[in-house]
Formats: C-alpha cells, structure tokens, sequence
C-alpha cells in the first residue's frame, strides 16, 4: 500500500513508531502494535512498530515517521512509501555496544532493554538511547548505542524477555549496516516545538524548489531565494535551519557572522564569495547565515569601510547579474530592524518568518521534546508546567528541564563514587524526575521575553483584598473575562476593554487589586513605575514607553501596570520646565492604547491619586476607558480588611472585629494595616519586658494580641484620609459617571 510520509507528534518520536490511520490499518490486516517494512526507493527499508494515527489524519493516506525511521527508509516528508506487513520476530538475545566516552560499572541491560521494549532492530543499526546522565546529558543528545549482534539474525523486535549484552568493543569501532546511515540525525523536525506553521512556511519556501523545481518553471516563476528568519533569542531559529539541512538531501554551507571579518582589504568578502561558490558546485544547496546582523547593518550607521563593503558583497552574491542557481540563502537574526534595507526585497530575503514567543500548546511541545528521553516520576504534569511559564521561549524551556534533571541528579549525588571512573548501573535504574525537581528549577529560571521587564506573577489573591467587593467585581468583568471566556466576547461582537484607571484616596488598596487581578488573570506582569520612565535625552522616554507595548505584545496575554500614573501623564499645555518631554509621553501613550496597531489580549491598569492632573484623552473611551473608583471602605468593608490582617495573630477572646470596625471610621486599608501592626508590636514590648530570656521559647506560645492593645494602637495611628478628601473623591467618581473627561470637571472638582 502506498502512503505519504508525514512528521510524527514529538512527544511519539524516538520510540520507532509509525502512525497509520485506522482505515489504511484494517485495509492492511494490522493491528496496534503490528510491525511494517517501509520502503521508500526500493533499497532501503525500515521496520517500525504500527500506532493508530492521529485524528485529524483519517481518510488521508499518511504515514507519520520520525527523523531516524525516515533516515533509514532514505525518504523525506511527503514522499510515498510502500508498506507491508513485516514478519519480525522476538530477540532472544541482542549484543549492544556503547560509546567509547560511556563508562558504565555493572549490568546496564536492563535499563537498555526497558528503553528499547518493543522496537525493531537490525545488526550495524544505531539506535538513540536516552540516558539524561553524563556526559551527554547536557548537551540534550541521545547515546548512539549501536546494534553488534542479534539472535536470531535480521530484523528482531526486543521484549522484556531478551537478553541484552554488552560488548566489550566500542561502538565507534563497529561498522554500520546499509539500514542506517552513520550516527543519529542531528534534528529532526520531531525535535522542534510550538513552531508547526513557522516550518510548513520555510519547508515550503526550500523544499519545493529543491525537489519539484519543474513546478515553478511550469507556473513561470523564480523560487524563492532567501529566507529571514527573526525573532527573539532562543526561540529556535538556528535549530530550524539546523533540521531543514538535515532533513533536506542537499549541501549545506554555513556562515557565522564575525568569523568572515577580516582586517585585510577584501579577504573578508572573498570568504564570502568562497561560500556561495562552494555551495554553487553542489548545487542544490543551503548557505546558512547565522546572526545575520553582525556583518549585513544599516550601511549608513555602519562604523567601518569593511562592513559597507561587505553588505554590498552580499548584495551582489545574493541577486547580482551571475545566476546564482538553485542555492537557497537562509539568515537568521534577533534585530531584524537593523539589517541593511537592500537585503529585505523581493529576489534578496524573499520572505520574512517570525519565530515568535511560544503559547501555551508551542510551551508543551517543546517540553515534551526535551523531556522524551527522561525518566519522569508520574506526579509530573507537563500540562501545568507550560500553563505557568508566559514568556519562557526554547532555549529556557530546556534550560528548566535541563535543571530539573541535575536537581535529581544532585539527590542522588550521595550514593555516587566521584573518585571511580564508572558509574554504578543500579543507580542509574533508581534515577527518577520528580515534581519537585521541576518546581526548584522553575524558581532559577527567568524568561528571558521578558528579562529587562520582568516581574514575578505577584503572590496575592482576592482573598488577600478586604471589602472592596464592587471594585473587585468591576475589575474581574474588565480584565479576567477577556482572557478566561474570549469565545463569549467574539459570540457577542464585543471589543475587550483596553485599560483600566483606579482612583481614591491614597491607602485605600490600589495597587493591591493590581496584583491580585495578575495573579487571578494568570498572564504575565510588566510593573512601571511612573517616573523611571523619564529620561533627560530627547526621544528616550517614549523609546521606552515604545519598548514596553512592544514586549507586552509579544508575550501576550499581559497586565501593564502603571503605578502613579499621574507623574507621567500629565495635562498637556502646561509646560512646566521639563523640555516638553512629559507631553511627547502622553502622545506616545495615546498612540500605544488607540493608535494603528491592535492591542491584542494586553491590558492596562493605572492607579492615581491625582486624577485630576491627568490628560483628559487618555480617560475617553477606547484608552483608559474603565474609571474604577476604590473608595474609603465602609465599616463591613473595614471589619473585613481587619479579617485578612489578623488572619494569623493569636487574638485574645475579648478582641472583638466589629468593634474594632466601628471605631475606625475614616480609616484607609493601609491604616488598618498599621494599626494591625502597632497592636502587634504593643504585646510584643509588653511580653519582651516582662519574660525573662530562658522562660521566652517556653512561654511564645501564650502571648496574646488583647483589646487593651488594640485601643493603644487607636492612640497611636490616626485616619490618613479627612472628611473633605473623602467628599472630593466622591465627588469626582459623580462627575466621570455624568460628564466625559473632556469637560475637565474633574479639575474644577480639586480647584
């Protein structure tokens, strides 16, 4: 039967498995488990182990085979394979040999055999044999065992009965079969997660032209010519040059950037022409280049002749009056804005491929890629891993799997013998990844999309805000719907609010609800605080209001939150000796909330306790359109804020909350706060004074927080906010409920 051969899902990949739908199954008599022969050009053949295919292939013919088993057969995605049944039988036995680096101390075949339970092998075949330990670990590669021996000869499938040996010479020194090439493919498209779309678009740009040319000579066309892959560090954009090298039969030929400077005149452009030569005479060919902005910048910023004169080389190579055949220019980069214009028209970097920040299907992907070979203990739910890591790209999701296992590995160090030169296989067998290892490995890694701006999701929850429940409602319709329900918004035809301002006096919890919308919203935190986004050269300040939209959009969903707004947003038209720079911010501002470029799934939420100074356009709807006022709490609203502040404290009987609640009218949150602490600090003085040093371990356990103690602190801490400040807030929250920000109302309000 003849089917088309398609990537398997990263997670399967490595255990030689070949999906087949379930129809193409019954027509070819196999059940799960049955093991089939590809062959993909008559000479050369693989053996994989049959999978029910994936739903959405039902009905199409397909075959999904990872990077070795398509290695094997010498076939290529989308090619067509034959398969048939294969008759394989049971090892009794299979002779293993290990790298010469690899020292192992005992018996490591029971550890290969549960590996490699129910794969295929062949005698001269390499098979990758994840060990995640020593020396290869790091690295993230597989140990290439190779196969020395099999009984009964050929092609035989390893169960938990067979025997596995290990042979005393190395694998480097066993000659391969014609089943495998030597070595194991470097990476496989399997290897690369979260980046689906991004691939079918560069396999399609290099690919096609380098199998089917006819197809563009039909339609009268030039192929494609260079791709220009960008997009933040770690993302993947050198791995996937890497795989489509590998998985594409041509030459490749690589440049790294500096390492063709020369300080000879012209020795750096001749390298250059070196390459593209090179990759000419074996034609069809890659020339990859990687940190493409190091020798092709903006020629009018370049510092030096050299670097002018060596974008004007690539520019000739790349689309000059010589036919540069069927050599395909692959760039990759992470500053696509400073590369030399010229380089990024048609015929030259033809199209353009971000390699974005991953969501979170892209996160569990990439988590399954770089935990495929691990031991994992069950109690590991990658699930919950790529939920609670906004912002991580590739590179720092290995990096925290990568950690995860040296926290196992460092658990386990005890039982080690450091001094000898091989390892105990017994020990190796009891090596497990556990949850833990994995949450003190989240704790060391910061996502670095979000490095400069990062903050930690804060730790507060609703629960942590007392009173305030109209507010709070006000802000979870606001912020948390958007993201949690968007089907319900698009259902009906409702535009997200774009930012939210809360006013009141100050102490009243502002900034709290902030941090506990983050947290509930389960999005990443960028936290500005006002001022630090001043600078005293001209155009830094908005680079930097600029700078924090744009990371904000790429790591989206997120919470930008403007503390103090009102030292940053001023009324413009009052030019108060700052050279005009608070005005350009606001400007910069307005555009960033309702200017061209769509915000999408990113919200604002400032706080003031000035609303009056702000710039009446940053209020009106489609900016920051939700008013929230956060008001002095009423006596049910203070008994609970005394409700979270005394959560812990060991209170006396007589302590009575809504006592306490009545005495403080006109007490703010933070009031409350300190009165909580004051009371505190009184029964700790008292019981400090009263016990001798050697009794206080003994007796910390009676010392209790009384009513007396409670009046003392009344004494002591005065409401922060006065009648009138009160009636001028109220007053305000009136005014934005009946008169647009634009009448300034407001500003009569504190005048």
């Amino acid at each position: 039967m003849k089917l088309t051969v398609k990537p398997l899902k990263q997670k399967d990949a490595g255990r030689g498995l070949a999906a087949i739908d379930r129809a193409s199954m019954r027509e070819l008599d196999l059940e799960n488990g049955d093991y089939i022969l590809i062959d993909g050009n008559g000479e050369e053949q693989a053996v994989a182990r049959v999978w029910p295919g994936y739903p959405e292939d039902e009905g199409r013919n397909v075959i999904r085979i990872d990077g070795r088993l398509r290695q094997e057969a010498n076939v290529g995605i989308d090619d067509r394979v034959t398969v048939d049944a294969a008759d394989v039988n049971p090892a009794t036995s299979v002779t293993v040999a290990l790298p010469q680096n690899l020292r192992i101390r005992g018996d490591i075949g029971p550890l290969v055999r549960d590996k490699l339970s129910g794969q295929a092998v062949t005698e001269g075949q390499t098979v990758p044999f994840s060990l995640s330990f020593g020396p290869m670990a790091s690295s993230g590669q597989s140990v290439p065992l190779k196969i020395a021996d099999t009984a009964p000869s050929g092609t035989v499938v390893i169960t938990d009965s067979t025997s596995i040996q290990i042979s005393e010479t190395p694998a480097e020194q066993i000659s391969s079969s014609g089943t495998s090439a030597e070595g194991v493919p470097n990476v496989a498209y399997e290897d690369i997660g979260g980046l689906d779309n991004e691939l079918d678009q560069v396999r399609e740009m290099i690919e096609l032209p380098m199998r089917h040319p006819e197809l563009f000579q039909q339609l009268g066309i030039e192929p494609p010519k260079g791709v220009l892959l960008h997009g933040p560090p770690g993302t993947g954009k050198t791995l996937m040059a890497k795989a489509v090298a590998n998985e594409i039969d041509a030459h490749f030929e690589t440049i790294s950037g500096p390492e063709i400077m020369s300080k000879y005149y012209g020795e750096s452009e001749e390298q250059l022409r070196e390459v593209f030569e090179e990759a000419e005479e074996n034609a069809p060919a890659i020339v990859f280049i990687d940190e493409l902005d190091s020798i092709a910048a903006k020629r009018e910023e370049a510092g030096g002749d050299v670097e002018r004169r060596v974008v004007a080389q690539l520019l000739s190579l790349m689309d000059g009056l010589e036919e540069r055949g069927r050599v395909t220019v692959i760039a990759a980069t992470n500053r696509v804005d400073a590369i030399d214009p010229a380089l990024r028209r048609g015929g030259r970097f033809d199209r353009e491929i971000e390699i974005g920040v991953p969501d979170k299907d892209g996160r569990k992907e990439i988590l399954q890629v770089h935990t495929r070979g691990m031991p994992l203990s069950d109690s590991v739910d990658l699930d919950q891993y790529a939920e609670n890591t906004h912002g991580f790209v590739g590179a720092d999701l290995e990096s925290l799997a990568r950690e995860a296992a040296m926290n196992a590995l460092r658990r386990i160090r005890p039982e080690l013998d450091l001094e000898s030169d091989e390892i105990d296989a017994d020990v190796l067998e009891t090596l497990r990844v556990t949850e833990r290892d994995f949450k003190e490995s989240l704790k060391g890694i910061q996502p670095s999309a979000l490095r400069e701006v990062f903050v930690e999701v804060p730790d507060v929850t609703w629960e942590d805000v007392g009173g305030l429940s109209d507010t709070k409602e006000r802000l979870r319709e606001t912020i948390q719907w958007p993201l949690d329900y968007p089907e319900v918004f698009e259902a009906m035809d409702m535009q997200a609010a774009k930012g939210v301002m809360m006013f009141g006096p100050p102490g009243t919890g502002k900034t709290l609800l902030a941090k506990a919308v983050a947290n509930e919203a389960q999005s990443n935190f960028i936290s500005i605080k006002g001022p630090e986004l001043l600078n005293k050269f001209v155009g830094e300040s908005e680079k930097g209001v600029r700078e924090v939209f744009e990371k904000a959009r790429s790591n989206a969903p997120t919470v930008i939150f403007f503390d103090e707004i009102d030292s940053i947003a001023t009324e413009r038209g009052q030019r108060t000796g700052d050279s005009g720079v608070g005005e350009r911010v606001v400007s910069q501002l307005l555009t960033e909330l309702d200017g061209l470029e769509e915000l999408e799934d990113v919200v604002v939420i400032a706080t003031t306790n000035r609303p009056d100074l702000i710039d009446p356009a940053l209020l009106r709807p489609g900016r920051l359109d939700r008013h929230v006022h956060v008001p002095v709490p009423e006596e049910e609203g203070r008994k609970k804020i005394f409700e979270v502040h005394t959560r812990d404290k060991p209170l006396a009987d007589a302590v009575d909350l809504e006592w306490l609640a009545a005495e403080t009218e006109g007490y703010v949150g933070a009031d409350i706060e300190a009165v909580c602490r004051e009371a505190s600090m009184a029964a700790t003085r008292e019981f400090i004074q009263t016990v001798d040093p050697e009794d206080m371990t003994d007796t910390v356990g009676n010392v209790r927080i009384s009513r007396e103690h409670f009046e003392h602190a009344l004494g002591e801490v005065k409401p922060s906010v006065t009648p009138e400040t009160r009636e001028r807030y109220e007053e305000i929250e009136e005014n934005f409920q009946k008169a647009e920000p634009e009448e300034k109302e407001v500003g009569r309000t504190f005048q």
